[in-house]
């Protein structure tokens, strides 16, 4: 009896085939790029209506504030009146119409939006302290001083500008500066360098003619004391 021939066949099922790996980003790295892309359009001006939205809003804000001095507990209780009104009024006139009225139980803020604006501000929060960190432990005294220059001129403007006015010439700023920056890059990169180069010099003298000497003397008289301690 002549013996079979093995079979070629394995028993063994197929191994699956490999899963390909997906080059698209994460989701929340695609979030920030998209989010952050939005602000740069904003910012620049490319979304026109968004941008002048944005800057009268603020200057309606702060000319009824500060210019009529209305309080902010009475502005924010007016528009809530206002808003209320409205929303009878509409809701009054579609049943009359025989329509329904707008479902109320729909409406709801989503937890993606909660937690993206959450981890926002926890990153710039993280940011501010690792710039705190990153400028105290820095071993250029320039750097220090500029810091500690813009922190003073900051506290000095406080002095004479409330939150508010504050919180409108940052917004002003913001919707202007960066659109200025790109009109004229060249020439403010090339003045801000002279600047440097200015202060950078002036640090130079400054080091050389009073903190080598101070660091001379301290270190003359450590001498000093360990002459007099042999």
């Amino acid at each position: 009896m002549s013996d079979s021939p093995p079979s070629l066949v394995s028993d063994s099922p197929p191994s699956p085939a490999p899963t390909p790996v997906s080059s698209s980003p994460k989701p929340g790295v695609a979030e920030r790029s998209i989010s952050n892309s939005s602000w740069e359009d904003i910012l620049l001006w490319k979304k026109k209506k968004q941008s002048l939205s944005i800057l009268t809003a603020s200057t309606l804000t702060w000319v009824v504030l500060q210019v009529y001095q209305y309080n902010f507990i009475t502005i924010a209780s007016w528009v809530a009146m206002a808003i209320l009104a409205m929303m009878f009024l509409f809701g009054n006139l579609l049943r009359l119409l025989g329509k329904d009225p707008p479902k109320i139980d729909d409406f709801a803020i989503s937890e993606e939006l909660v937690m993206g604006s959450a981890k926002r501000l926890k990153g710039n929060v993280e940011q501010g302290i690792r710039w705190m960190f990153s400028v105290s432990s820095e071993k250029e005294w320039f750097v220090f001083a500029q810091a500690i220059g813009a922190l003073l001129v900051l506290s000095q403007v406080g002095r004479y500008f409330d939150f508010v006015t504050l919180l409108y010439m940052g917004v002003v700023t913001a919707m202007t500066v960066p659109l200025m920056y790109v009109k004229y890059e060249d020439q403010l990169k090339k003045f801000v360098g002279k600047i440097r180069a200015q202060g950078r010099a002036y640090y130079e003298k400054v080091d050389e003619k009073v903190l080598r000497k101070l660091k001379h003397k301290a270190g003359f008289a450590e001498k000093k004391k360990e002459k007099k301690v042999e």
